[in-house]
């Protein structure tokens, strides 16, 4: 009888799990879902004084433990049924860093994601370049799951929560990319 219950648990837990890993993949394939991803962990806050968008070895960049982060979370969408995806990142090397070790082969740069941590007064200009970015990409007919990879300042300008390195949010997207609503997804 015990072992029946922990069978029937089981199978239940099984299919709960299944459900909601191929629900995130089945919504980022329609034209309203959008994956927002924080870089890894990158300690620090801001850059060094007189970094250089060109030159990683001057940036705040991940550390080991950064660096692993990304594979897993990369690992942890493959889980959830994404096989593959468009993704997009900021310039900062630590988002590229990020991107790359998601494991979906290149990656486009994205000026709309990049931050504007030392120039607040941007946050709405870059918040609407990024809609007009998302507007247009989720759009796009037969196109893989979209996934940006970005700094906390334009996440926060976005939904409104400052989430932590590694972070993501699934966001629900207007036809002018305009954020409708939003679930968090700590980092794996």
């Amino acid at each position: 009888m015990r072992l029946s219950i922990w069978f029937a648990t089981a199978l239940l837990f099984v299919a709960h799990v299944g459900a909601s890993a191929s629900t995130l993949a089945e919504k980022l394939l329609t034209s309203e879902y959008v994956l927002l991803m924080r870089h890894a962990l990158a300690p620090g806050v801001g850059d060094p004084q007189g970094y250089s968008l060109d030159r990683c070895e001057t940036q705040r960049n991940l550390d080991e433990q950064g660096k692993q982060q990304a594979v897993r979370a990369g690992q942890w969408l493959r889980k959830q049924g994404i096989q593959s995806a468009t993704v997009l990142s900021s310039v900062w090397c630590r988002c590229q860093q990020t991107a790359d070790r998601l494991g979906y082969g290149s990656v486009a740069i994205e000026p709309s994601l990049a931050s504007f941590f030392d120039t607040p007064d941007r946050a709405q200009t870059q918040n609407q370049a990024m809609q007009r970015v998302l507007a247009n990409m989720l759009s796009q007919p037969n196109r893989k799951p979209l996934i940006l990879v970005t700094h906390h300042v334009n996440i926060l300008q976005y939904v409104g929560e400052n989430i932590g390195s590694g972070d993501m949010v699934l966001a629900r997207v207007g036809a002018q990319g305009q954020m409708l609503e939003y679930s968090r997804i700590p980092s794996p």
